[in-house]
């Protein structure tokens, strides 16, 4: 039964977390990524305002430190206030703009406005400079803040004092000072370059840290992606070594590829992208806008605004991507079909000449699948661009009221500019991951094609199903009908036939008769749709599928071999083997003959649809595969079709004593073959219309008459 999942991508997470530690590792250096990232652009303030001379870099730390320790922000002079003549006094106390609300100076009485002229007991003509690096610094439990406060009537008033607890440095804050400890804190120009010189090396050393962070981050993450995937493919391949039959009669072949390699290899790019971009890029962007946020927040929140409407539209959008890469994988698959069939026939097409036919076929199909893969590109396409102008708008907000503030001395140009910085990067991994959801929705299109593959059906057994014993007495057809999967019509009906061990049974008749069918029911290929088939009066049903297809051997028309050694295809039939077994089997199969000659011998490889041999040679070396495996019941299903003359007496020798005390079905349509079978099964329009010997039925069956005057081949 399928399972109903609205994101079937997240099945491979199945793979994903067996390999967690590694995960532990992806996401521990995606964060060090990000805080890494926004730490090399939030250097670029301080170094803003030591370049621009508006504060030096220790007097930005002491200032930030404030901040995070009262929630206090001061006013702090730069190059030109202290030129100015009228605005000498301001070296000589700190200007309170701004007091966080539950703070600890709000709660000792500070507000804004206030100036404060004196720390602890120290000099009321002291620097404010020197005043902010003893309030950041100070390790006292509370301190005792000087301060003038401007009356209600412009004025300054008396000098006030109030007793401010101080919290505990934090070991980030102490960290910070301790690093600024080694820039000198004179503003001399000396002092000056060396702060810009160690905040550029700070960039480097930060930067290089994030980089091998990257490599590590980008590398785990393919790792885990790709033995996530091949684990998948195993699991894929395995189910489809369990399914039946019926399923690739009627979906064929093409469309179980292109899900097992294509739409894996889709499902584990998602996977690479969750791994990869889609947790570095949200990691940067927050590391960046918590930089923002840090210099002003309402800017930050102003930019922010459009992030429900971004979201909403990404959603929308990976909606109308998965739909879209669905049906384009669908035409991938038929597509994929066509090229395997064409390329499989190359010469019928070239004999008849079909080439412009199957040129302008495979045309309609290819146009079909470009028009599903273009409309993809147009959505990526415009993923981009949109939101892209969507942060526009939002920028274009935060920078108008920024302007605003710098004009009116609400907000430092260094500040704003860092703000921009901030917020330019954090757009710039906003856009990056824009199409994250188109990707994740067309691996889920993918993921659900796979997963639908591996909830199909296996092959049933019952409940409880016995190990059949080998063939003893005899096979019983009893009244079996079957009917192929999506077929209206039953190809067999009511089938009664009785087999007794150690007998040789030819089945014949015309075409579509059904005598393929019939020997496919046994190894149960298939199932029946009523009836029953019983070994020794055990219903095949009831046994397990493994005791059934051990003491059945096949050699079919079609010649099937696999792209290994000659040996290995023969020594399928048997796993353990020996290469003296192997060579037995081909010797009594007649292959030995021209395998031995050859310069690898046995070693000698079997190509791509058994290229470099004849047909008659491909089919001894399978006839040799079922010798090897020495099963109850061999099953010939016109496996001498391509078999030349020569070869055929000297198999009809080796299977004389290869079908004694054996149970062997042949479908054949040379006489030779026929008529030495113990019973003649003459069968048409899915029903068994006679049997018995040659003679018998001659005489007696006008069906089997005829099928003897113009089919059978007298060899």
């Amino acid at each position: 039964m399928k399972k109903n999942n609205k994101m079937p991508f997240l099945r491979i997470f199945k793979y994903v977390r067996p390999q967690w530690p590694r995960v532990v590792v992806i996401i521990f250096t995606a964060v060090l990524i990000g805080v890494l990232f926004a730490l090399s652009f939030a250097t670029v303030v301080p170094l803003l305002k030591v370049m621009m001379g508006e504060e030096g870099l220790h007097g930005w730390v002491d200032r930030k430190t404030c901040g995070w320790r009262y929630g206090l922000d001061f006013y702090v002079p730069d190059k030109q206030d202290f030129i100015n003549v009228d605005n000498a006094d301001i070296r000589f106390y700190l200007l309170v703009t701004d007091v966080e609300d539950d703070s600890y100076a709000e709660k000792a009485g500070l507000r804004p406005q206030d100036r404060i002229v004196a720390i602890g007991d120290g000099n009321d003509t002291a620097v404010c400079t020197e005043l902010l690096a003893t309030l950041a610094g100070t390790d006292n439990e509370n301190i005792k803040v000087k301060f003038r406060r401007t009356g209600s009537d412009g004025f300054s008033s008396q000098i006030e004092t109030v007793q401010m607890l101080t919290p505990a440095k934090s070991s980030c804050v102490d960290f910070v000072q301790r690093v600024v400890n080694f820039v000198p804190r004179n503003e001399t120009k000396s002092a000056r370059q060396q702060a810009i010189v160690f905040i550029i090396l700070v960039m480097a050393v930060v930067t290089i840290i994030r980089c091998i962070a990257r490599f590590y981050q980008q590398y785990l993450a393919a790792k885990v992606v790709q033995i996530s995937i091949a684990k998948l493919r195993e699991d894929v391949f395995a189910h489809i070594m369990e399914m039946p039959m019926g399923f690739f009669s009627t979906r064929g072949t093409s469309d179980t590829v292109s899900r097992m390699l294509g739409d894996t290899a889709g499902t584990g790019k998602g996977v690479n992208i969750l791994l990869g971009k889609a947790l570095r890029e949200p990691l940067k962007a927050i590391g960046t806008l918590a930089g923002a946020m840090v210099i002003n927040y309402k800017l930050t929140l102003i930019f922010m605004a459009v992030a429900p409407a971004t979201i909403g539209l990404g959603a929308w959008l990976g909606k109308r991507v998965r739909k879209i890469t669905k049906r384009s994988l669908r035409s991938g698959a038929i597509m994929l079909g066509k090229v395997q069939g064409v390329i499989g026939a190359l010469g019928v097409v070239k004999v008849y000449n079909h080439q412009n036919h199957e040129s302008q076929t495979f045309r309609t199909i290819n146009r079909k699948f470009l028009k599903q893969t273009l409309r993809i590109a147009k959505v990526d396409a415009g993923t981009g661009p949109i939101m892209e102008v969507l942060g526009m708008m939002a920028g274009s907000a935060a920078l108008l009221v920024g302007v605003h503030w710098v004009t009116n001395s609400d907000m430092d140009p260094s500040s704003f500019f860092g703000l921009l910085i901030f917020l330019g990067v954090t757009a710039e991994s906003v856009r990056k991951t824009s199409d994250i959801w188109n990707k994740v929705q067309s691996a889920n299109a993918a993921s659900e094609r796979v997963f639908e593959l591996v909830d199909e059906a296996a092959e049933l057994e019952e409940a409880g199903a016995i190990e059949l014993v080998p063939l003893k007495n005899k096979i019983e057809f009893c009244n079996v009908s079957f009917t192929y999967p999506g077929s209206k019509e039953p190809v067999l009906k009511g089938i009664n036939l009785t087999v007794k061990a150690c007998q040789t049974i030819a089945v014949v008749g015309a075409n579509g008769s059904g005598k393929t069918t019939l020997v496919n029911l046994l190894p149960r290929f298939y199932n029946t749709d009523s009836g029953e088939i019983f070994i020794d009066g055990q219903s095949i049903r009831k046994g397990t599928l493994q005791s059934l297809r051990d003491q059945i051997g096949m050699v079919t028309q079609q010649v099937i071999t696999f792209n290994g050694t000659i040996a290995e295809n023969i020594g399928y039939g048997k796993s353990d083997a020996t290469r003296e077994e192997i060579i037995a089997a081909a010797k009594r199969s007649f292959s030995h003959e021209f395998i031995e000659p050859l310069p690898d011998g046995y070693d000698t490889m079997i190509g791509e649809h058994g290229s470099g041999f004849s047909g008659g040679q491909l089919q001894r070396i399978v006839i040799a595969r079922a010798v090897l495996k020495n099963p109850p019941i061999l099953i010939f299903d016109e496996a001498m079709s391509q078999v030349d003359a020569d070869s055929e007496a000297k198999i009809h020798k080796a299977l004389s004593e290869l079908t004694h005390d054996r149970t062997c079905f042949v479908i054949a349509h040379r006489f030779s073959t026929v008529i030495s079978a113990d019973t003649i099964v003459v069968m048409n329009k899915g029903q068994i219309v006679a049997h018995g010997r040659h003679e018998e039925l001659v005489k007696n069956c006008s069906i089997y008459k005829n099928l003897y005057e113009t089919q059978l081949v007298v060899a």
